[in-house]
């Protein structure tokens, strides 16, 4: 019985809450009928909103009031804006905002107020680098660094492994400079200028006295844009127009030796370029194209580079389950497996020394600890035991600072330590002052070892 008075009570309420609505929009459609008729409906007004042409115009007659799909909108969008504004009231009273904020806030205030106020001449830009400098000096990092607009420009084409330019390699020569390198698929060699070309003027302007980097600033520009070079060869002076061109720097280089009717490979790596994989991949290959039964890999003088490029390189000597390295953060270790079905089995060495550095001790130390026919000959390496992150800003600077550590596949840190060889050899005089091959014992060591593990 009271079930049923309850459920009376309810269509009552609910039969007067139907009157008071139905008057209230009758009331409402009194006022809308006085307004403009070009009133824009809800839907046009978010679509002029959001710019976005996927809205539909409804008719001018329905504007008398909000439909059901209206509501359902608007509530969405009242409940994601109260979530946002709660996210952002709650973020900026956190003591973490607080605290970032605030030293913001103190750098920004002492910049405006040097500006300000300072009774000298400033240059706006030299102070923001300071500031900028002053923070990666404060990591106390040496490998940490800010770097003008010159050296990032130096260190982007090192690291990228390419260059925009017209493709020569060029040295003093009296007042101006001679060229003593072309590189291959260049506009230098397209055009037809020579080793020993004699570079006299750039867009007309004589270039005598003209420094290695002033010379390559002027013939340096943009992709596809011309520049006007005058040469001297011989007695006799001839003008080539080049257009500039993308110069893929060259990190390897290799060749088989014959050594007792045995064909050893030779692969020299100057650095670990954004292209230094694909090189190595290419010279190996043609190598074990001639039939090569051992390799030798020399990282001498080599100051390291991408991480990717040598564990692509190792990983065509590794299986998959091999850990290649490992890499540390604050938070996580992880490691480095090899990336490719590939192995090799023939004997490896390495050829270092004290300016191997960060990845080719990468190399070198998973040679060692993982090949079985492997073997590390020169002289302990640099002890490069981090990794760098770098970061271009706007004004065509960077900053480079440490973000890792890497440790060998057997997790050793050679930080400040360096790899040892297995068999230490000290560079001979004689190489320093005739540095040809037959001077080069560290190389001939190499050759007498492989010819050992042959015999195993």
């Amino acid at each position: 019985m009271q079930t049923k008075n309850n459920l009376k009570g309810s269509k009552n309420t609910v039969k007067s809450t139907k009157k008071t609505v139905k008057k209230k929009v009758e009331k409402t459609t009194l006022l809308l009928d006085k307004k403009e008729k070009k009133k824009d409906s809800f839907f046009t007004k978010m679509k002029n909103y959001f710019c976005d042409d996927s809205y539909e115009e409804i008719p001018e007659e329905d504007n008398s009031f909000f439909t059901t799909v209206e509501v359902v909108v608007i509530i969405i969008i009242s409940i994601l804006f109260g979530v946002v504004l709660g996210y952002m009231l709650t973020y900026s009273n956190s003591p973490f905002h607080r605290v970032k904020h605030s030293a913001l806030d103190e750098i920004v205030n002492t910049y405006e107020n040097i500006i300000d106020n300072y009774y000298g001449e400033l240059d706006e830009k030299k102070l923001s680098d300071a500031a900028i400098k002053g923070m990666i000096h404060s990591l106390g990092d040496p490998y940490s660094s800010y770097m003008d607009e010159n050296v990032t420009e130096e260190f982007n084409e090192t690291v990228d492994g390419s260059f925009v330019g017209i493709g020569v390699t060029i040295t003093p020569d009296g007042d101006y400079t001679k060229i003593i390198d072309i590189y291959k698929n260049s506009p230098a060699l397209e055009v037809g200028l020579q080793v020993d070309d004699k570079i006299i003027k750039v867009e007309g302007t004589d270039v005598a006295g003209f420094n290695g980097d002033q010379l390559s600033q002027l013939i340096r520009g943009k992709k596809g844009t011309k520049v006007t070079i005058t040469i001297l060869r011989g007695e006799e002076e001839f003008e080539y127009t080049l257009t500039r061109g993308t110069i893929d720097l060259i990190s390897v280089s290799g060749e088989v030796l014959e050594s007792d009717e045995k064909k050893i490979g030779y692969i020299r790596i100057t650095s670990f370029a954004s292209n230094t994989y694909d090189q190595f991949e290419e010279k190996l290959k043609e190598l074990e194209g001639n039939d090569i039964t051992s390799l030798i890999i020399d990282v001498r003088d080599n100051p390291g580079g991408h991480l990717l490029q040598t564990k692509q390189i190792l990983s065509m000597f590794f299986s998959k389950k091999t850990v290649l390295y490992q890499v540390e953060t604050k938070k996580k270790k992880q490691n480095a497996y090899s990336l490719t079905k590939e192995s090799r089995k023939y004997p490896v060495v390495v050829l270092m020394n004290s300016a191997s550095a960060s990845a080719s001790e990468i190399l070198a130390s998973c040679f060692q600890e993982n090949y079985k026919k492997a073997y590390l000959i020169g002289t302990q390496t640099y002890g490069k035991g981090t990794v760098q992150k770098s970061e271009n800003l706007q004004n065509g600077t960077s900053i480079k600072f440490t973000t890792q550590k890497w440790l060998s596949s057997k997790g050793v840190w050679y930080n400040n330590e360096g790899v040892k060889p297995d068999i230490e050899v000290e560079l001979a005089e004689e190489y320093y002052q005739n540095p040809i091959r037959e001077n080069d014992n560290q190389f001939q060591e190499a050759i007498t070892k492989i010819k050992e593990l042959y015999e195993k």
